[in-house]
């Protein structure tokens, strides 16, 4: 196995992003970013995207930013954003489908000094998935199925994300089964684990395989519902 695990200096590091939040600072730490950051993301990248291959063959991964990698600045311009520059988190994902990574279902996973956080599905639909979200639990047997997926998630351990709304969607009758899915703007589920975990390699990859085979059925209704935005739109 290539990836060893990341060093013990990477969440150091970080912290110590988020102590020193400015690109002066960064700029001048810029061949620690690369050792300690960069470097091992780009070979866990390729290691734990061979292994993802037995879990979905067609999954996309590749060891560049803006693919499985993120950028380190964060994007202050929108409205709302963290004005701090830099992220000290670090997210990697690897997703399914041709359309945009955070709009089609994925394995996600980040690390910080708090936490190692790892999901499956899409967190926040924008309005094309959430239209085919909705239209495929209006299949009452869909609805089912999904409820008690959530609930052998949680059963294992796992959290699902909260509902984003309180009302319900113009048309839907809060009395029939499983109504409350409406009521959500995302479809995942994760597990938080310590951050330590990311230094030890084997034991890494080992964890994140079981947690993602575990996750595997919601990943594979979320990227169902994702080729219906496809469909929809030809």
């Amino acid at each position: 196995m290539d990836f060893k695990g990341f060093s013990n200096k990477t969440l150091p590091f970080l912290r110590a992003i988020r102590s020193n939040n400015n690109k002066e600072w960064f700029e001048a730490h810029r061949t620690e970013y690369d050792n300690y950051i960069l470097t091992p993301s780009r070979s866990f990248v390729e290691e734990f995207g061979e292994h993802l291959m037995a879990l979905e063959p067609t999954i996309n991964f590749s060891p560049k930013i803006n693919k499985s990698l993120f950028r380190i600045y964060r994007d202050t311009r929108r409205m709302g954003a963290n004005k701090e520059p830099l992220k000290h988190r670090i997210g990697i994902i690897f997703w399914q489908g041709n359309g945009s990574r955070m709009q089609t279902s994925s394995f996600y996973m980040h690390f910080s000094p708090d936490e190692l956080f790892v999901s499956v599905g899409v967190r926040w639909f924008e309005k094309p998935m959430l239209d085919a979200y909705r239209e495929y639990i209006k299949d009452s047997r869909k609805r089912e199925t999904l409820n008690r997926l959530l609930h052998s998630l949680m059963d294992k351990g796992y959290s699902v994300i909260e509902k984003g709304y309180k009302r319900y969607p113009s048309g839907i009758n809060k009395e029939m089964m499983y109504s409350h899915l409406f009521l959500y703007k995302g479809m995942a589920t994760y597990k938080i684990i310590e951050p330590n975990l990311i230094e030890n390699g084997e034991k890494l990859i080992e964890t994140l395989y079981k947690i993602y085979e575990d996750m595997l059925p919601l990943q594979q209704i979320v990227y169902e519902i994702s080729l219906r935005v496809k469909e929809e739109g030809k």
